[in-house]
């Protein structure tokens, strides 16, 4: 139950697995005890958690460790041996006692090994009972899934900060948008973008920070936000301009990156706004030339289509 407990409550795995082994050892009335595990991608196991040794003495019980013991275990469905194995004499003169027994037990999770239990017992104990193997058995079981749990949560520990990596270091702004379109995430080039700090940002909505209209100073935010007037589109995108606090404009481009629910309802968005104002600028200024342009062709060419027309008329002689 302690455990049970603790594997709703805590997510280290060395906290867990110490308090799986010591209990183990109490229960069965045992002299010591180890929780070995198999690293991924290495064939052997190392120790991570002990009860009843010494730290400074965990390297002799490596002839225990190799993956060969592992395979028996799995194979034999558990090991329980009454006589004097090479785990009791390494155990015998480590502890200075006469060693009876050694129980081992598999830690196996959908099949899969991936480490041992070991109990030790002294000769002035009890042999070990079919009982005290089911008992055993029951507290693998339990280090197993903290084992599986905590690593499953230490990757995606992993994987989140490597995200969080790439989302703060991205030349681009980012923002990440709950349900409600409140920002529950920013990073660095946004703030530089917005040019407001991060605190102002944090959970407030999109629309109340970007307030983005059009050239003409039309609001965009409120009537034309494109996460809920194109539904259908998988990567909707909106372009506007944004006033930063200290009154610069900015044409901004935002795309967006939607995450649907079941129902298509929108449970997050990922945004990727990219300062557009250079670009705007240069198409703005190639429209004035071109502008310029005609309207300077028009004069001479106005003037030489009135003398064409006027070379052209059938009632004149020349």
């Amino acid at each position: 139950l302690r455990i049970a407990r603790a594997m709703t409550s805590r997510l280290d795995l060395g906290d867990l697995l110490r308090l799986v082994i010591e209990e183990s050892v109490e229960i069965l009335e045992a002299e010591a005890g180890l929780i070995a595990l198999r690293d991924e991608g290495r064939p052997d196991l190392r120790v991570y958690a002990y009860y009843g040794l010494e730290k400074d003495l965990l390297e002799l019980f490596a002839p225990l460790l190799g993956s060969d013991f592992l395979e028996r275990l799995v194979e034999e469905g558990g090991w329980i041996s009454p006589d004097l194995t090479l785990a009791l004499r390494i155990a015998s003169s480590l502890l200075g006692v006469r060693l009876r027994q050694v129980v081992a037990l598999p830690l196996l999770v959908g099949g899969e090994p991936m480490g041992v239990i070991y109990v030790f017992r002294s000769g002035s104990g009890p042999p070990f009972t079919y009982d005290d193997r089911q008992m055993l058995s029951a507290f693998a079981d339990q280090a197993a899934i903290a084992v599986h749990n905590a690593r499953l949560y230490q990757r995606l520990l992993a994987e989140k900060r490597h995200l969080d990596a790439v989302i703060e270091n991205s030349a681009d702004g980012v923002m990440i948008l709950d349900g409600r379109w409140r920002i529950g995430t920013a990073n660095r080039a946004l703030e530089q973008m917005l040019g407001r700090p991060r605190s102002e940002i944090l959970g407030r909505t999109c629309a109340e920070i970007l307030r983005l209209t059009t050239p003409q100073g039309t609001p965009l935010c409120v009537g034309c936000c494109p996460l809920e007037h194109q539904p259908d589109n998988p990567r909707p995108y909106v372009e506007g301009v944004y006033l930063t606090p200290d009154g610069r404009r900015l044409h901004l481009g935002i795309t967006y990156s939607v995450v649907r629910g079941e129902e298509g309802r929108i449970l997050e968005a990922i945004a990727n706004v990219r300062d557009i104002t250079r670009q705007k600028e240069a198409e703005e200024a190639k429209s004035t030339f071109i502008s310029i342009i005609s309207h300077e062709l028009k004069t001479p060419v106005a003037i030489i289509k009135g003398y064409a027309g006027t070379l052209r008329r059938e009632d004149a002689r020349w």
